[in-house]
């Protein structure tokens, strides 16, 4: 099956205009997307999605895919499904545009997800929280899965609720995940989540994903090893530095990605 990825990008953000623009390391943002996404052994192909000239032009500028698309477009994921149209794929990767560390490792395990399993529509990710701190976060959100590893919720509360019992005891012994921004989808039900209404839990969580759930749908999760670092405003582009030259120094004492 034919892989293509699509990261959205726009300009006009509330709380970050320019945000795909802005440096980070010296390279604009979304190029540390792109070439991250780029490395994944799954993905057949990368395109940008954008209704923005001054973004097309960036990705132009170092050799990148672009596709233009409508600026009436309400989220990531119509700007998707509208690029998808364009280009020759049976499964489709949303990678959010914000992500300049995602790992490759968990574009491919979240592709794989999907199409290891038939029966299921669209795929995410997830990783294990290990700071208890987080679960009072609402920007952290979390999910619980069932046995065989579909998503039963997501949430920006802290679930499962533990009435009685020691947050550290049931840390130690169970896992609370953090849901991490990329979905996978089959094509035709990309094109099909786009013509369902908001839904109520939706409304009430700004999760679009319940959108597939309280629709009766099926959510394949891959629970990975590495977390991300979202940019939303412009003080985690330090943030993001730091963890690039953490890794940066890893690798160079290990001997990690020389050739």
């Amino acid at each position: 099956m034919r892989t293509v990825a699509f990261i959205p990008a726009r300009y006009a953000s509330t709380r970050f205009p320019g945000k795909p623009v802005a440096l980070i390391a010296g390279k604009p943002m979304i190029q540390h997307v792109y070439e991250r996404v780029s490395e994944a052994r799954r993905v057949d192909e990368v395109y940008v999605a954008t209704d923005d000239r001054r973004i097309a032009d960036v990705v132009a500028s170092f050799g990148g895919n672009c596709i233009m698309t409508s600026p009436t477009l309400r989220s990531g994921t119509d700007r998707c499904a509208e690029a998808a149209g364009k280009v020759k794929a049976d499964i489709i990767a949303n990678i959010q545009g914000d992500e300049p560390v995602i790992s490759p490792a968990t574009i491919d395990a979240v592709i794989s997800a999907l199409t290891r399993s038939p029966k299921n529509v669209m795929s995410t990710a997830a990783v294990r929280i290990k700071d208890p701190a987080l679960l009072e976060s609402e920007n952290v959100v979390k999910v619980v899965l069932t046995k065989n590893g579909d998503a039963l919720y997501f949430t920006r509360s802290v679930v499962p609720c533990l009435r009685g019992v020691d947050r550290n005891h049931y840390l130690a012994q169970h896992e609370f995940l953090k849901h991490l921004g990329i979905y996978v989808y089959r094509r035709k039900f990309l094109k099909k989540l786009t013509t369902l209404t908001e839904t109520p839990l939706e409304s009430a969580e700004k999760l679009e994903q319940l959108r597939v759930l309280e629709n009766g749908h099926s959510i394949r999760v891959a629970v990975v090893e590495q977390d991300t670092i979202s940019v939303d405003v412009p003080s985690d582009i330090a943030a993001v530095e730091e963890y690039m030259m953490n890794i940066t120094s890893k690798e160079k004492r290990t001997g990690i990605g020389k050739a």
